[in-house]
């Protein structure tokens, strides 16, 4: 049955979403020209519309989940992103996988802090959701999904699948429901894909709010005041983007096989850019606070970092940057309206500047090079130029396009090697924002000049520098980059942290949080420079191993036959086995101890599987896999000087939607990271040279060699159901049952099927590539009562492993706790300081 019913509820929810935004934007228009605040007619109206407004964006998300978790595959968007095999919280994560789903998130996250804004700030209230009720209607515009002759507005989540394919099956049965969806894209079952997507909405449903308090400050004539409520949100903001950053990061180091956590993708680039103008603007908006200055840049900054955030979604979302990011989404026809909503605040926000611009105050006095106000300047001048050097090669798309558009020809190219090519440029910048963030902190608490600063700068600089040396000396860094970056990271470490105990020291608590956050950046930018910087493989190699690779490939990638141990660096590593991981069976099941069914997601148990003295499934038992797609090479390391060991479990996924992809596996140790993957792994099935069959014939008990490994026969069994055939009533199979005794007491169990079917013999060998062997059975001898074998053997299984050392990368991820500790302590002292002064009628 199709269950029509629910998805013309979604769809008449997203249409009273998207009037409701209307009238409340209407309704707060005209109370903000009529200056109402509180309980006024426009204001109640307004307050009802948006309320009305958010929650029907909840109905909508509360009604695509639905559709989602009862698998209504009739449903495209359910059938695209989900299947019956996902469990609940990836469930979750197929929710926001499309574009639909990841603006009705964004939504969602709005309408929520526009709650948060009605509740808390009622004298702005006007004026600020005018502009959240405006940006709302745009949202909801994108899942509108309505079609006006060859206009189309928005892409709903609620078409069905007949309505969007052009599949004869529906011309024959129209309510034709498919049995189960296309699923998640396998690499996104990750556990921070569950979380990361709803962070990086939320921190660009957090960049309006200190736009709408910038925008309503130059309608209304409170070009100053709006700069107070909007400081602790532009701080929250930042925190969480930030954090959201890092997340996918963190996924990309743990699920990618490129070696690191950042890969200067186009839309990576598109995110980090606006996190750093709304870094800068933190810190402008601050100054403004304390000495009446910066306003005018604050304002620039604000509205940028916003308007950026608009233009990394049409970036990721118009399909304008085609192959050349593997992120970015195909576009769903909706690119002429995403660069209206760019343009339209673009253009907004422009009016509203230059409309105030000559009444906005500022400093007419030059800043002295000893002022706050001139460190804060560059440090923001830093800032922006460290995104523009990001935004200009990341847009070149783009730029290729609006050339186009009139009539000429552009080639400009992404970066051959982005990572070089950013990377070479951002760590300058990144030395001048960590020296900055040290020296910069001494002009923010205290007046200065020359003696004085001589005074405070010459402990933090004496201090890092010697730190600087000792760990010179100790990790060996010769580099000179990689020296100033060590050098300017320990200075500002050093400078902040005296900062930091000052103010300890006079109990000032609650204004530690830039000093914390500073610490925390200069540690990730130690950790990056080691990480990275320093590097190594360990999986050195001196054979050929293709001629298709380069000659650092061969170098840096060693093969690993099973079972025989090989040495890399400083440990002895065993390739052990294949293994794949089983539902609610604790760790990872050897592949060939299960065999196929017709559905993917079953296997049937060959040999009991016990864990840890517990039967988790007998022989015969069929089991659940939930991800059959994943493979995991089980890889022992043996420490040669401590004799410690671990195991690691690399993983490759067969996904059909992107290829093989290859997922690292990383022992964290406490000084350094052991990340490993496997670069190649040769089908055993069908890439593999047989050698000539061998033929034997045995009986029921007998004992004899397969490979020079004892292998005993236990008889045949009748099959009555088999995976890849169709049995008759008149067809026989049957199953030869073979034990095979290996190495450190591993026994395999082989069973090859004989078929007779409509007369025609058939054979289905069966490999145990733990042994490096094919075993058929060729014939059946009744008389004689035995069997005959076909017996093939080849080379042994084998993987070609790449492994690398990331000393230090520790001191990367705590600098990011570090970091975001410092965002909770400043994001807390700003909003209960907005409170107070709000609560004495100063907002």
């Amino acid at each position: 049955m199709v269950h029509t019913g629910i998805g013309n509820i979604g769809h008449l929810l997203i249409i009273i979403s998207f009037i409701t935004s209307l009238m409340a934007a209407f309704g707060y228009f005209k109370a903000t020209n009529n200056n109402e605040v509180g309980k006024s007619p426009w204001i109640s109206f307004s307050r009802a519309a948006f309320i009305f407004h958010g929650l029907s964006v909840v109905g909508v998300v509360v009604t695509l989940y639905i559709i989602i978790y009862n698998n209504y595959f009739e449903y495209h968007y359910a059938w695209s992103h989900a299947s019956k095999n996902l469990p609940p919280y990836y469930m979750i994560a197929s929710f926001w996988e499309g574009q639909e789903g990841s603006f009705m998130l964004w939504l969602f996250w709005n309408a929520l802090l526009g709650f948060i804004i009605i509740k808390t700030n009622r004298k702005w209230e006007a004026p600020v959701m005018t502009v959240f009720a405006v940006v709302q209607a745009f949202l909801a515009s994108m899942i509108l999904g309505v079609v006006i002759g060859d206009l189309k507005i928005g892409s709903s989540p609620f078409l069905l699948l007949r309505e969007v394919l052009n599949d004869p099956i529906f011309l024959i049965n129209p309510d034709f429901i498919p049995a189960d969806g296309t699923g998640l894209n396998p690499l996104l079952q990750n556990y921070w894909m569950v979380i990361h997507p709803p962070m990086t909405f939320l921190g660009f449903a957090c960049s309006l709010i200190p736009f709408s308090y910038c925008i309503a400050g130059l309608w209304t004539g409170r070009v100053k005041e709006w700069i107070r409520p909007a400081l602790p949100w532009t701080i929250f903001g930042t925190m969480i983007l930030g954090t959201a950053i890092i997340m996918g990061g963190y996924w990309a180091y743990e699920t990618l096989n490129f070696g690191g956590y950042w890969n200067w993708d186009p839309v990576e680039n598109a995110v980090y850019v606006p996190w750093l103008i709304m870094v800068a603007s933190i810190h402008t908006m601050i100054t403004f606070k304390k000495s009446a200055t910066a306003l005018k840049t604050s304002i620039i900054l604000v509205i940028t970092s916003f308007i950026l955030i608009l233009y990394s979604t049409f970036l990721t979302r118009s399909g304008i940057l085609g192959n050349a990011s593997v992120h970015s989404f195909t576009d769903l026809g909706l690119s002429g309206q995403l660069l209206i909503y760019l343009m339209f605040f673009l253009i907004i926000s422009i009016i509203f500047a230059v409309r105030v611009w000559k009444q906005i105050p500022s400093s007419e006095k030059e800043a002295s090079t000893y002022s706050r106000e001139f460190w804060v300047f560059i440090g923001a001048l830093t800032l922006s130029l460290m995104a523009f050097q990001v935004l200009i090669p990341t847009s070149f798309p783009v730029f290729n396009k609006i050339i186009e558009l009139f009539g000429g020809i552009s080639t400009l190219a992404q970066p051959a090697n982005q990572i070089e090519f950013y990377s070479n440029s951002q760590v300058w910048f990144a030395i001048a924002v960590a020296l900055l963030s040290g020296t910069g902190q001494f002009f923010f608490w205290k007046k200065m000049d020359k003696e004085k600063l001589i005074a405070s700068l010459t402990f933090p600089v004496l201090i890092s520098l010697l730190l600087s040396a000792v760990i010179f000396i100790v990790a060996k860094i010769y580099d000179p980059v990689y020296i100033l970056v060590l050098v300017a990271g320990m200075y500002s470490i050093v400078a902040n942290t005296k900062i930091l105990l000052e103010l300890l020291k006079s109990k000032s608590f609650k204004l530690v949080g830039g000093s914390v956050a500073h610490i925390g950046i200069a540690m990730m930018l130690i950790g990056i420079m080691f990480s990275e910087g320093y590097s190594e493989a360990i999986s050195r190699n001196t054979l050929l191993i293709s001629k298709e690779w380069t000659d650092d490939q061969n170098q840096t990638n060693i093969p690993l036959f099973l079972n025989e141990p090989s040495f890399m660096d400083k440990y002895e590593i065993t390739y052990r086995n294949e293994l794949m991981k089983v539902y609610d069976i604790p760790g990872y099941v050897k592949k060939s101890n299960l065999n196929n069914t017709e559905d993917p997601y079953y296997k049937v148990v060959k040999q009991d599987i016990v864990v840890d003295g517990k039967t988790y499934a007998q022989a015969g038992d069929t089991v659940y896999l939930q991800s059959p797609e994943n493979f995991y090479y089980q890889t022992d390391y043996k420490d040669l000087e401590t004799g410690k060991e671990f195991t690691l479990y690399p993983r490759i996924q067969v996904n059909p939607q992107m290829g093989d992809v290859i997922s690292p596996d990383i022992k964290k140790l406490w000084g350094r990271d052991i990340y490993s993957y496997v670069s190649v792994k040769p089908n055993f099935e069908e890439d593999i040279e047989w050698g000539e069959k061998q033929e034997i014939e045995v009986k029921a008990g007998q004992r004899f060699f397969i490979n020079d490994y004892v292998a005993d026969f236990n008889g045949l069994e009748r099959v009555e159901r088999m995976s890849f055939a169709t049995l008759g009533p008149d067809d026989v199979a049957v199953r030869a049952n073979i034990t095979v005794y290996a190495e450190d007491n591993e026994k395999y169990l082989a069973q090859p099927i004989f078929i007779i079917q409509n007369g025609q013999v058939g054979k289905q060998p069966d490999v145990i590539k733990e042994i490096a062997s094919k075993i058929s059975v060729e014939s059946i001898n009744p008389d004689a009562g035995s069997v005959t074998l076909g017996l093939n053997t080849t080379q042994k299984d084998f993987i070609i492993m790449k492994a690398l050392e990331k000393p230090h990368i520790n001191v990367l991820w705590i600098g990011t706790l570090v970091m975001i500790a410092g965002f909770i302590i400043a994001v807390r002292r700003r909003y209960v300081e907005f409170m107070q002064m709000r609560d004495k009628g100063v907002e």
